[in-house]
């Protein structure tokens, strides 16, 4: 299983470019079944406020339904054990909130991968990052 940063699903929705197009590959084949991934409960507010930003709130509202009915997508919970995690990584690895929370449900749920554009995920040595065009 693989866990997928909230900016896969951000390239795949506003990305008309190559990374866009590797992401909406990723999506289709999770939805076929060909791979199993997981993300944070924190994506969907990511997925919300960025599209939001960046388009309007209908629009951001059409996406995070679109996003919350991929099939085989699991959403993993953030609870108190996830944060005590996250603030573990976040002393060790000195990266953003979102970030050590992201790592802390992947990891706290034997995720070892990662897809994400977001390069500050390659200090983790506890985890592997691939980015769009590495899939």
């Amino acid at each position: 299983m693989i866990y997928l940063d909230s900016n896969v699903f951000l390239n795949a929705i506003l990305n008309t470019e190559r990374e866009g197009e590797k992401a909406r590959n990723i999506i289709q084949k999770l939805q076929e079944g060909q791979i199993t991934a997981a993300t944070s409960a924190l994506s969907f507010d990511e997925v919300f406020w960025v599209v939001k930003k960046h388009r309007d709130y209908d629009r951001a509202l059409k996406a995070v339904k679109t996003f919350l009915q991929i099939p085989n997508l699991i959403f993993l919970d953030v609870n108190d054990e996830t944060l005590w995690s996250a603030y573990n990584l976040a002393e060790k690895y000195r990266l953003n909130p979102r970030d050590v929370i992201h790592l802390a449900c992947a990891l706290n749920h034997g995720i070892f991968t990662i897809v994400s554009e977001d390069r500050d995920f390659n200090k983790v040595k506890e985890i592997k990052r691939k980015g769009l065009l590495d899939f």
